[in-house]
This record gives structure tokens, sequence and C-alpha cells, in this order.
């Protein structure tokens, strides 16, 4: 450099973050106020889409503890409309599937009303059901016990009993034991066993299931299956299922209908994610008011800092170095206003999701995708107002103080 040529001096990375950090530091309430409009954005984004991870993960858990494989066969509708009625023999033959590798089967006692005692008015049945029951339903279906114990050879030929969750609230009951009784279909039976929720199989949550022999013997069960569970290996169930209706009622496989339960259950979650669009689509619409508060506050603050803008002019910054630094000073605001908004939303998402049992699941895409975001939006909304002060010159930013 030949002597009398003068350069301006050149910003580093540090010197840029020092300078756009002044602004911030000389009015804090309003640098806070601008960072939190980002914040509760990104916060929203981060916990629907953590929330909703989580809640995939808990069913992806719970259908690894249930199986996909489960299939069920119920009667359809005939021809005429009426209500079709499965096969003596429909068990035995969908047993008879080579997959196959589990079959059971519960058949709902028509008119065989459940009552606490016989006190309970005749028209208060609490929408409990009666069925007849395999002793290896719980097995097919994953029925959990919450109290006593299931139908087994043994019991299945007595007055014995075990009611589904609601069932059991329903009536009142909270645990089972023999001196706990019912009335079903007008006669006493003793309550063996109260089920936890069944995922897979929610018809047995408000049901009284006694054994299938009980059934016909006091009861007047037909023997005909409403309901039949099976489990078949994994990779050939899309082939059991297209020859379960033929199977189960040769005669009529239209009036057959075969369903998976856990697509029941996995499309009843994602019917929630109509919501959790939503949910995001709000969440953007903060993050926009959060970049249009941080973008007022940047043209206020150049407003505010004329003189110290002609100042630095005057004294050999450069207009780049002036953009430089309020683009510094946007992006640093956006910058804690998404780094704040992140550790919220995570916070949400873990206390939620512990408060729920779940897993907590956070996507790393979630919360970097969101900070990226605030670094965009911070960009745009400092933009403007950088230029706006770069241009400004030193006698007119000084004059106008």
């Amino acid at each position: 450099m030949t002597a009398g040529t003068l350069r301006p001096a050149r910003l580093g990375p540090g010197d840029v973050v020092k300078v756009g950090a002044v602004g911030l530091r000389t009015r804090p309430m309003r640098a806070f106020l601008s960072a939190l409009g980002i914040a509760i954005g990104i916060a929203a984004m981060v916990a629907v889409v953590g929330v909703s991870s989580s809640s995939r993960a808990d069913l992806d858990r719970t259908l690894a503890s249930l199986g996909t494989n489960l299939l069920t066969v119920t009667p359809g509708n005939t021809l005429t409309g009426g209500q079709a009625q499965l096969p003596l023999e429909a068990e035995r033959m969908v047993g008879g599937i080579g997959p196959v590798g589990q079959v059971s089967a519960i058949g709902l006692l028509d008119g065989a009303k459940v009552y606490r005692n016989g006190k309970v008015p005749k028209a208060q049945t609490s929408g409990i059901a009666a069925y007849a029951a395999r002793t290896d339903l719980r097995d097919a279906t994953g029925a959990r016990l919450r109290s006593g114990v299931w139908l087994t050879a043994a019991t299945q030929d007595f007055p014995a009993v075990v009611l589904g969750s609601s069932a059991a609230d329903r009536l009142g009951i909270g645990h089972a034991g023999p001196e706990v009784q019912v009335l079903v279909g007008g006669k006493w039976f003793t309550v063996v066993g109260i089920l936890e929720p069944a995922p897979l199989a929610p018809e047995l949550d408000s049901a009284a299931l006694v054994g299938w022999p009980a059934a016909q013997q006091r009861l007047g069960f037909d023997g005909h299956a409403t309901t039949i569970y099976t489990r078949s290996q994994d990779a050939s169930v899309e082939q059991v299922r297209e020859v379960l209706g033929a199977t189960a009622n040769p005669e009529a496989p239209n009036e057959v209908q075969v369903s998976r339960p856990s697509d029941a259950l996995a499309a009843k979650k994602a019917a929630g994610e109509a919501f959790t669009g939503l949910l995001l689509g709000v969440g953007a619409v903060a993050l926009l008011v959060g970049g249009v508060g941080v973008a007022n506050t940047m043209v206020i603050s150049v407003l505010e800092r004329r003189a110290e803008i002609g100042l630095r002019r005057s004294l050999g910054a450069t207009r780049g170095q002036i953009r430089t630094q309020f683009l510094a000073e946007s992006l640093l605001l956006s910058a804690l206003g998404g780094l704040g908004g992140a550790a919220i939303g995570a916070l949400v998402t873990g206390g939620y999701a512990v408060s729920q049992g779940w897993p907590v699941v956070i996507p790393a895409w979630a919360v970097l995708g969101g900070v990226a975001a605030t670094l965009v939006i911070g960009a745009v909304a400092g933009l403007y107002p950088a230029i706006r002060a770069s241009r400004l010159s030193p006698t007119e930013a000084l004059a106008a103080h």
C-alpha cells in the first residue's frame, strides 16, 4: 500500500457479531419482546412436530407389542339387507388356512342383558353386551388382565364372567373376586376377571364375556360366532386376508367382512395429522408475525440511531459495513428468538409426552429447520432497514440529530 492511500478497515466475523449486538444491549426490553414473537412461533412449530412424532412413536410401540398380524372376520349383510350369519364351522375352516397360527372367537348373546343387581331398571343396560368367548381369546387379541383371572378349561362351563374395562367401570366394579356377581341374561355370574382396554379389539371393552359352553347351556347361545380373530404369519397377512371371506363362508363370501384392527388404529392416529397441519399453520403465522415485529424493531432502530450511523460514516465506515451491522443485528435478534423457541418447544414436547406415557421424540430436522427459518426471516426482515441505514449520508444523519 502506497503512502497516502487509505482503505477502510475490514470487519471480521467477531467484529460483526460485536457491532450487531450493540443495538440489542442498548435496548434490551425491545429486543426481548421482538425475540419473543419469533420464539412463540418456533416453540409452537417444534412442539407440534414433537408431540405428533411422540404420538406416532407410541403407536409404533403399541403395534409392535400387540402385533399387526391380527385379522377379524365378522358377518356382513345379506343381499336383501338383513344381518348375515357365519356358519357354525367357520372357525374350523379358518383354522385350516396354512399361514394362520391362532384362531379364536366371540359370539353375541342376543337378549342377554347385563346388570349389577336385580334392582336396576330393565332399561338401564349401560350399553354392555354379553358374549360367549373362547378360552384362547385373550392370547389372540393381545388383551391384558387388570384384575383376577381369565376363563380356563376348568371355568368355562361354570357361571363365570370376565368384564371389559368399560363394562366394569359402568357397573361400578373395581376388582374381580368370588364375592362379586352380576346378572347376565337373568342369571347370576361371578366376576372372575376384568380386562385392561384392548386397543385391537375395542368391542371387548364394553363386553361381558362368559365361557362358550356356559353360554350354550345357561343362556341359550346358538353357537354361531359373530367375530373370529386370527393371527397369521407376518409375511402372509395380505394373502390370508384375501381368502378369509371365502373360507369362513364358502357359500356366501360377499356376506363376510374382513378387517385388520391395526389399520383402524393407525387411521385413528392419522386423522389427527390434519389437526397437526392446522397447528403448524398457526405456528407459521406466529412466526411471520414475529418477523414483522423484528422488521418494525429494526426500522425504528435505524430512525433512532441516525446520529450513530452518521458518526460511523464520517469516521470511515462504508455503506457495506453499515448494512452488515444492521443485518447482523436482525439475524442475532432472530437467532435468539429461534434458539429460545426451540428450547421451549422441546420442553413442552418432553413434558406432554412424559405425562401421556409416550416416548419423547423431537426430530432434529424440526429444531434445525425452525432455527434456519428464523434466520431466513431475520435476514428478510432486516434487509430493508439495513439498506435504508446504509443509504444515509453522514451530513444528513448528523444534521437530523
